[in-house]
């Protein structure tokens, strides 16, 4: 039997969490072979020429980081495709499915310091320098903390932590405490700490923590191996939050943030949007049965679209 080959990114974030995904399947199907097929996309050159000194930030396109692995997988040269679900577009191409979504890792953002310490946001000094490339987390930080002064940050993880490290005038970055805990840097060696910023509070992207495992339709042999990744409660979480995104418009420019989860026995998504990073929040949640999360998600995101608007 052939291997079966799971197209990734090259990063190290990818190949660490695809790798994590391999070995799974390995002990799931131990007859099976699973190999890794490495592909570039268009988001890889354009941030290896951002890292090189070009000035433009990347394009906010659909499928940045997924059309070519996506190419690859509709010709047949991969079997699936393993992608971070924050990055995936809404609505997918034709003749490809979601043949799994695995148990969701840490969905949390977490804020890295200087120090071994126990500081934490609320004991960042007044008017602190905090580094993020994201608009969410830009938006999220002024609106809890507006005497924080936020500067972008750019590069992979290794190079945030570097710059953070670098940078005597910065207190702390923000990263997403799934691709930690995947690449597992030595904070403490490096003299730096990480606290929880609580996702309830703090929203995430929408998928964040989350993989997809991407398959060709009507491919049963594919599907076979898909379900024995899939896990429900994730599905559905991450189906409840990426129906609020696509009810804002899918592609959606704005800062926004999504976290759906099962609270008291119930259903829970909470989502938040700014028409821009230094506007007004608009806020609220929805609760319900997990077999209704996309119709929770849309109907949430219909709610504040038309606050925003």
């Amino acid at each position: 039997m052939k291997p079966f080959l799971i197209g990734t990114r090259g990063s190290a974030l990818a190949l660490a969490q695809c790798g994590q995904l391999r070995a799974r399947l390995a002990a799931l199907f131990p007859e099976r072979v699973f190999e890794l097929s490495i592909l570039r996309t268009r988001g890889d050159d354009l941030s290896a020429a951002r890292d090189a000194g070009a000035s433009s930030p990347l394009p906010l396109e659909k499928g940045l980081f997924t059309k070519e692995i996506e190419e690859a997988l509709l010709a047949g040269t991969i079997d699936a495709a393993v992608h971070s679900l924050k990055d995936m577009p809404v609505e997918g191409p034709q003749g490809l499915v979601l043949g799994a979504i695995p148990a969701r890792g840490d969905g949390a953002d977490v804020l890295v310091l200087k120090g071994t310490g126990s500081g934490g946001f609320d004991t960042l000094p007044h008017g602190a320098t905090v580094a993020t490339g994201s608009p969410r987390r830009t938006a999220l930080l002024l609106h809890l903390r507006p005497d924080l002064r936020v500067v972008p940050l750019r590069g992979n993880i290794d190079t945030r932590l570097r710059r953070l490290r670098e940078n005597d005038g910065w207190s702390a970055i923000v990263l997403a405490a799934a691709g930690l805990d995947r690449l597992a840097p030595d904070l403490a060696g490096m003299a730096l700490h990480r606290v929880t910023l609580p996702p309830d509070l703090f929203l995430p992207a929408p998928g964040q923590g989350a993989l997809a495992f991407q398959i060709r339709a009507g491919d049963a042999g594919a599907a076979a191996i898909a379900a024995a990744l899939d896990d429900a409660p994730t599905r559905a979480a991450v189906t409840a939050e990426r129906a609020f995104l696509s009810a804002l418009g899918g592609g959606c420019r704005a800062p926004l943030g999504a976290y759906a989860r099962i609270e008291a026995g119930r259903f829970r998504l909470d989502g938040i949007v700014w028409k821009k990073e230094d506007r007004p929040a608009f806020s609220g949640f929805v609760e319900g049965a997990a077999d209704e999360a996309e119709a929770l998600g849309r109907a949430l995101g219909r709610e504040l679209l038309e606050a925003v608007e």
